[in-house]
């Protein structure tokens, strides 16, 4: 166990103390965001009195990169003084200069999409809000107030992209129109954002505030409805032309923002084809063992229906939360280190409208504000266990809250930029991925169906490989395969072939899919981070074998989440030096 510590200060140059060292660039840059974009102090729980919401307009977005090239110049002088200040130097000139490099050829102009876009911080940024006091609530109606110019902002970015040429497809306007519709509709027809300010009668608000916070939420949901029927009316007829995938060079660089590397997409694509092949044939032999002679299919319809359950939404809540409880106290000392803030982490239930797969959202840097992992229900009171076991192993525990909580916890020893808004999603889901496996090799997964839900996981990672580099770059299915052998991939072949090697249900397939098309680049980061990760921990085994040295599992463990965020470029050497 690792006691907790203050904050440890960052270095200075002993010979000139009006230089700053990388580290320090960094954190400045993290406050720097934090004043050009309100959702990032939010996140980090460093500006909790901050009422604003972020500009989303073009306006704003410039501002950002203006700054961001500044950064750029003033790391060029900075002194680096240690392996900390290397890595963090890298990290910072890589993450800055691949969102520049989005933001100059326009691709920031049509980030449209049903997750991790700009319209859904009118949502999420309030699920980040502390709302435990009066006063917390009264930063809530403040910001609630400013929900109307945030969307207008966004829309006119959506406008500038029409203008210059730069568009979404028409499948993710149209769910983006879908999702903002539940969102009108949630609490009664009222709207989320009422439903949300609903809350504030659990902490006993004044009636004055109590109305400053309905007529805040109602104005929050016109502003919503006017942007969903403005995409629906207007935005969605300009871009019926545009296709679904992206073409080969927009999609090396919005896989360069993922995975912080260099892609070479052939490369990806065929070992993707190899892992599928790898993980199917286990697949088979799990199968067979949950119900004798039949195949995967077969045998996670046989788990849906008899297989072991949750029922109930407040059930199977507190039934992930003991199971991510269990697991901080079964790996603490033995497998990883952890640390005491790190121990606490919520299992929540995802607001309507959320995306249809499980997410994790990080603590806040103090903690006052805990990991929570977050199951959408998607209309569903009983949850059968298969899927969920690894699946609560990738986005709690060991995977992205102790990764992520302990970058929080290492933040004042490296930098706030490289423990939170400089994560390369590569590292964060390549690490997630490597903990299922982790616990599988531990001998986690021996109740029936839950090695074969981790498979199943596992080989929807490797289609996410194939489907995603294969439709956007248009490549061709190997002629070998039984799958429409030769033809090139569409939306529609990826939603087939994603339903026959899934035992997930339509309508996640369908999302699934929407999600890769809107998102390049993103699904592609388990896998290949997955790969860094077993190759980093292979090669730092054999070279203490080749010392004459004991590999330390627990020490090797404990020290790679000490390192803060890397691309892929950097991620397996270093891990391979420890």
């Amino acid at each position: 166990m690792v006691p907790a510590q203050p904050p440890v200060p960052h270095p200075t140059d002993p010979t000139d103390s009006s230089v700053r060292t990388a580290r320090q660039v960094a954190d400045r840059w993290v406050d720097t965001l934090a004043d050009l974009d309100p959702s990032v102090g939010t996140a980090l729980g460093t500006r909790p009195d901050d009422r604003r919401m972020p500009d989303l307009s073009p306006a704003g977005a410039r501002e950002r990169a203006e700054a961001a090239r500044a950064v750029l110049t003033e790391l060029d002088g900075a002194p680096v003084l240690d392996d900390d200040d290397r890595r963090c130097a890298t990290l910072l000139r890589e993450r800055l200069t691949a969102r520049l490099a989005e933001h100059d050829t326009g691709e920031d102009l049509a980030a449209l999409r049903p997750i991790a876009s700009p319209v859904q911080t009118l949502q999420s940024i309030f699920l980040l809000m502390p709302t435990a006091t009066e006063h917390d609530w009264h930063v809530v109606a403040g910001r609630l107030a400013q929900v109307p110019d945030a969307a207008d902002g966004f829309r006119a970015t959506l406008e500038e992209g029409l203008r210059r040429g730069v568009r979404s497809a028409p499948r993710q306007a149209d769910a983006v129109v879908g999702q903002l519709g539940e969102w009108i509709a949630a609490a009664d027809g009222r709207g989320w954002h009422a439903g949300f300010a609903d809350r504030a009668d659990a902490v006993g608000v004044p009636t004055s505030l109590r109305g400053e916070l309905d007529g805040a939420a109602q104005a929050a949901a016109a502003a919503v409805d006017r942007l969903r029927r403005w995409i629906a009316d207007e935005y969605r007829p300009a871009v019926d032309d545009v296709p679904d995938a992206v073409g080969r060079e927009r999609y090396l660089l919005s896989a360069r923002l993922h995975t912080g590397a260099d892609l070479d997409p052939q490369e990806a694509y065929a070992w993707g084809w190899e892992e599928l092949a790898r993980i199917e044939a286990d697949m088979a032999e799990e199968a067979d063992r949950v119900l004798p002679g039949a195949g995967p299919q077969e045998a996670l319809a046989h788990l849906d229906e008899h297989g072991e359950a949750v029922e109930g939404v407040e059930e199977v809540r507190a039934w992930l939360q003991r199971m991510m409880d269990d697991a901080i106290a079964e790996l603490d000392g033995t497998v990883v280190d952890v640390a005491d803030p790190v121990r606490r982490v919520e299992a929540m239930i995802a607001p309507p409208g959320a995306a249809a797969a499980p997410y994790y959202t990080r603590p806040s840097l103090d903690f006052s504000r805990p990991g929570r992992t977050w199951l959408p229900t998607l209309g569903r009171d009983r949850f059968p266990t298969w899927d969920l076991i690894s699946t609560w192993y990738h986005e709690g525990v060991p995977g992205h809250h102790l990764q992520l909580g302990q970058w929080a916890y290492r933040a004042g020893d490296l930098s706030v930029f490289q423990t939170s808004v400089g994560s390369v999603p590569a590292t964060t889901e390549g690490w997630a991925l490597y903990a299922e496996r982790l616990m599988d090799e531990l001998g986690h997964l021996r109740t029936p169906g839950a090695r074969l839900g981790y498979l199943d996981g596992q080989r929807m990672r490797a289609v996410r490989v194939v489907v995603d580099i294969g439709m956007h770059l248009g490549l061709a299915v190997p002629g070998s395969h039984v799958f429409h052998p030769g033809e090139r991939w569409t939306a529609g072949l990826g939603e087939e072939f994603f339903r026959q090697r899934s035992g997930s249900p339509a309508a996640f397939v369908h999302s699934e899919i929407e999600r890769y098309l809107g998102w390049p680049g993103q699904a592609i980061s388990y896998k290949l981070g997955e790969r860094a990760w077993l190759s980093g921990r292979r090669r730092a085994r054999e070279r203490r074998a080749a010392a004459g040295e004991t590999f330390d599992l627990r020490a090797w463990h404990t020290a790679a989440l000490g390192l803060g965020s890397l691309g892929l470029d950097d991620l397996e050497r270093e891990l391979a030096a420890l």
